[in-house]
């Protein structure tokens, strides 16, 4: 069946089903070690998930490993250039869930991101990245505690379709002609601009599809969360790209008040029916004036159109969200992207899920991560309707390989978030609890251990997991 590898004798398949998996209680799920450190830190998360599945179920439930081959070591088995042998695609296909370390971008030949490659041959459209702070990580915020986000980011569209023409080359200066002496003119819009006849160019493709089964998925967790976490905010430039990043808002809001609409109010409409119940005789024109601050500077024509607004939402929902109802429901808003930098930082406790496009998902994910300790402990997800993908956020650093130093949290808070996309959350609390007093406590590894005032001796990556592990009980 399988070119050099062999499934586990024991265990059974993860299907889904609707978009979600159905879990067996002796799940199969492969995993790939990772390249470079990838040999330490991948030992010490699968004894910490073992133990904390152990601990929780009493026996119940085990999960058998399978060992799968991407990056280097794949290479080493399958031969050069094979970094992402047919195997691995087809056991991560058949198995649905698997767990990765970091792999090295490849040189020299075969595949461009291998990374980029499993999101795109499993349609992995949502990049999950949880960014919340564990107490005593060493931080160069003053309160890194009072960010708690999760970013979905979207996964196959905008710059990650790689659709690009060099500065010089045939087609890309047959473009920029057609561009600026046919379709530039022909809209209005675009005024006189031109494009400079060196540039490169490449094209921002953003779908009404690709785009809502991303917020889909992001409403659907904000539904999971606490009342106070429930929350979704449209991350978006359409102050600028109108067509791109506008229209991602747009069509956020679109699915929140259709698919969504008895789970969910937007900002805007909680202002309206906010108003209303501060005064029940409030008139639309005042009420208008209220959610708009530059209502009396605008056109006749715009003034209408915001009082029809206000008309349309209490005639709507009032009876379903008014008197204080929409207080329940998920809040969607939305936010400017350069806006949303700062704000995560000056006021990060207002903020839950940040849903983004890919680009500025890729800066804000990071960005946040930096926050709360930086990528060592940022874990990650690839999530389609038919696979998911767990892994390491950081690289390789090959020249601590083999040296048992490097700290395993974003791959073991990886393995976290895979038992709670399975249904596992006791083994899940069981793991972040243990991390979390791990680092209380001042046991960690070099990594943080060097940033901690005053300084603590460092532990080894194994040493880490077998303390995570004795904070179980």
């Amino acid at each position: 069946m399988y070119e050099k590898i062999t499934p586990p004798t024991t265990g059974a398949k993860i299907i889904f089903k609707n978009g979600e998996p159905v879990v067996p209680d002796n799940p199969i799920i492969p995993f790939i070690r990772g390249d470079g450190t990838g040999i330490d830190i991948w030992p010490a998360t699968e004894k910490v998930l073992d133990a904390a599945v152990a601990k929780a179920y009493k026996g119940t439930r085990k999960i058998s490993w399978f060992k799968v081959y991407a990056g280097d070591e794949a290479c080493d088995l399958y031969g050069i250039y094979q970094y992402l042998p047919q195997d691995t695609i087809t056991v991560i296909k058949e198995y649905g869930i698997a767990i990765k370390g970091p792999l090295t971008t490849p040189v020299g030949g075969g595949i461009r991101s291998l990374n980029v490659a499993l999101r795109q041959i499993f349609d992995l459209y949502a990049c999950v990245r949880p960014c919340r702070y564990y107490a005593g990580t060493p931080s160069p915020h003053k309160n890194p505690e009072k960010l708690d986000v999760i970013v979905y980011r979207e996964n196959t569209e905008d710059i990650y379709l790689g659709i690009e023409w060099k500065q010089g080359s045939e087609i890309g200066d047959r473009l920029i002609k057609i561009l600026n002496e046919e379709l530039i003119p022909a809209t209005p819009e675009h005024g006189k601009k031109q494009i400079p006849l060196d540039a490169g160019i490449g094209i921002k493709p953003i779908s009404k599809s690709g785009s809502q089964r991303l917020l889909r998925r992001a409403i659907k967790h904000a539904l999971t969360l606490p009342r106070n976490k429930q929350q979704v905010t449209l991350v978006h430039k359409g102050n600028i790209m109108k067509y791109t990043e506008g229209a991602f808002r747009d069509w956020g809001y679109e699915l929140a008040t259709t698919e969504f609409r008895n789970e969910t109010v937007t900002e805007r409409e909680s202002w309206i029916l906010g108003n209303k119940e501060k005064n029940a005789n409030i008139s639309l024109e005042e009420n208008a004036r209220m959610i708009d601050p530059g209502f009396d500077s605008l056109t006749p024509e715009k003034k209408a159109q915001i009082v029809k607004e206000v008309e349309t939402v209490l005639n709507d929902i009032w009876a379903t969200h008014g008197n204080g109802k929409w207080k329940e429901k998920i809040m969607v808003n939305d936010r400017i992207a350069d806006s949303i930098f700062q704000q995560i930082q000056t006021r990060p406790d207002e903020y839950s899920i940040l849903a983004t496009m890919n680009l500025n998902g890729d800066y804000l994910s990071d960005a946040a991560a930096a926050i709360v300790g930086g990528l060592g402990m940022g874990p990650g997800a690839n999530i389609g309707d038919s696979c998911a993908v767990f892994e390491a956020t950081h690289g390789t650093a090959p020249k601590h390989a083999g040296l048992d130093k490097i700290n395993p949290g974003s791959v073991i808070l990886s393995g976290v978030m895979m038992l709670e996309f399975m249904g596992w959350r006791e083994a899940a609390d069981l793991v972040k609890k243990g991390l979390g007093d791990a680092i209380a406590n001042a046991q960690v590894t070099y990594d943080l251990a060097r940033m901690i005032e005053p300084p603590v001796e460092p532990l080894k990556c194994s040493e880490f997991a077998d303390v995570i592990i004795k904070y179980f009980s």
